[in-house]
């Protein structure tokens, strides 16, 4: 295995495409190693990652988030939320963290809301007087709870990957992903006055009626996501239809924003990331397979857990490795690797899925915002154009936020699976 992992860094180092990262070095250590091997067997491994049901919600979620984010719909949104608190302190942080928990609960996706959102906010948030640092650091970490609002595509990949409930996964992000809005919130308020930052100024009534009119509309999505899925109307295969149906209406019948070409690019850019997103998932299965079969797990697991492990043993390690894992791999592919891995101890000791799938979600939103490689680093870096150490430099505060929210959710679980215990209408499969 060294032959591969080595691999992986230098082709990492080389700016390789992180899909090319995993099969490249795969290919590699099965050629130098196993060369007998039967490649197609490996081809099986990547098709088989993508025929379960529930993925076929990730395109259109995709396509919902490309809609919406090529319209008006994110700036009507971050309009609304403004007019409300952006005139207290930290009023303009506090609206950009809510806009963000607000477009995941369109999108999930973090990087669909680093660019939705970031793109209106930060020159608003620049010209209050907010440092670029703190900017960007409250832009990509505000835009991680996307992963955890349903509806989220680290769900659906988990809920694929464990044959767990993505319904109840959806149910078991929302209050999480609430506190998680608050201690940010909380963060910034603190944050503003004693940096003594400017705010905007107050709105009148007049402003927030018609900024509540133009951005009500939006707020429909959650309805139709949640709603749908609690009350037994949808799975959420289907509510991501009915997401892309919606995300139409507004953007050609109320907001008048969308032609038929803008609506063909859309097309062809939502072609281009779900075809990503299908190969890294392929590229996990294939990976997860590899080290399924050369026994890895029950060669590395007994000496890291022991013989008989507690729950909190279990959680603790799982939380870690993928923590670690998720900042410098993608965590579709960190997801595909390790759940298997954990499978047996997570069984053996009875801990919820769905509440295993919160914390899971959480390191892959953490992950996502953490150096070196998290990815909504580069996605900020790319969008806005500034260096790397700028990106980075004010993330350490959010980022131990989140680990405290990690700590909270493991002391008291209830804040994950109350929702999808008693609320849920009826029992739902993986794809369901």
């Amino acid at each position: 295995m060294t032959l591969m992992w080595v691999s992986m860094v230098v082709m990492l180092l080389m700016g390789f495409p992180f899909m090319v990262l995993i099969l490249g070095s795969l290919i590699l250590q099965l050629q130098v190693n196993m060369p007998m091997f039967n490649m197609n067997v490996i081809v099986q491994q990547v098709l088989t990652g993508l025929t379960p049901p529930a993925l076929q919600a990730v395109p259109m979620f995709i396509l919902g988030a490309a809609i919406l984010t090529s319209g008006k719909a994110a700036r009507r949104l971050i309009n609304m939320v403004r007019v409300l608190v952006g005139h207290v302190p930290g009023g303009l942080p506090i609206t950009t963290n809510a806009s963000c928990t607000l477009f995941g609960a369109v999108s999930g996706s973090t990087q669909a809301t680093v660019a939705a959102i970031g793109g209106t906010m930060r020159p608003m948030l620049l010209e209050a007087g907010y440092k670029s640092p703190f900017t960007l650091a409250l832009i990509i970490n505000s835009s991680d709870v996307a992963l955890l609002i349903p509806p989220s595509i680290g769900f659906i990949v988990y809920g694929v990957v464990t044959n767990t409930s993505v319904g109840k996964l959806f149910l078991a992000g929302i209050l999480p992903g609430i506190l998680i809005f608050l201690m940010f919130s909380a963060y910034v308020f603190v944050y503003s006055l004693v940096n003594k930052v400017g705010t905007a100024p107050k709105a009148t009534g007049k402003e927030r009626i018609t900024a509540f009119k133009e951005g009500f509309p939006v707020l429909g999505f959650p309805f139709i996501i949640v709603g749908g899925i609690y009350a037994g109307i949808f799975s959420p295969t289907e509510a991501a239809a009915a997401a892309v149906l919606y995300a139409l209406f507004l953007e050609t019948l109320v907001y008048r924003t969308m032609t038929w070409k803008s609506l063909v690019k859309v097309l062809l850019d939502t072609g281009v990331v779900t075809g990503v997103v299908f190969v890294l998932v392929g590229a996990g299965q294939a990976f997860s397979w590899l080290i399924s079969f050369m026994k890895i797990p029950q060669e590395v697991m007994p000496m890291i857990l022991g013989v008989d492990p507690s729950r909190l043993e279990v959680i603790i390690v799982v939380v870690i490795a993928y923590f670690v894992a998720c900042m410098f791999v993608d965590p579709i592919v960190a997801i595909y690797v390790f759940s298997p891995i954990f499978a047996p101890y997570v069984i053996a000791t009875g801990i919820d899925p769905v509440f295993l799938g919160v914390l899971v979600t959480l390191q892959a939103a953490i992950g996502s915002a953490t150096p070196p490689f998290g990815c909504d680093i580069f996605t900020a870096q790319l969008i806005f154009r500034r260096p790397y150490l700028e990106v980075i430099r004010e993330t350490p505060p959010f980022i131990i936020i989140l680990i405290i929210a990690t700590i909270l959710i493991i002391a008291f679980p209830e804040i994950a699976t109350f929702l999808p215990d008693n609320m849920l209408a009826q029992p739902t499969g993986p794809g369901g």
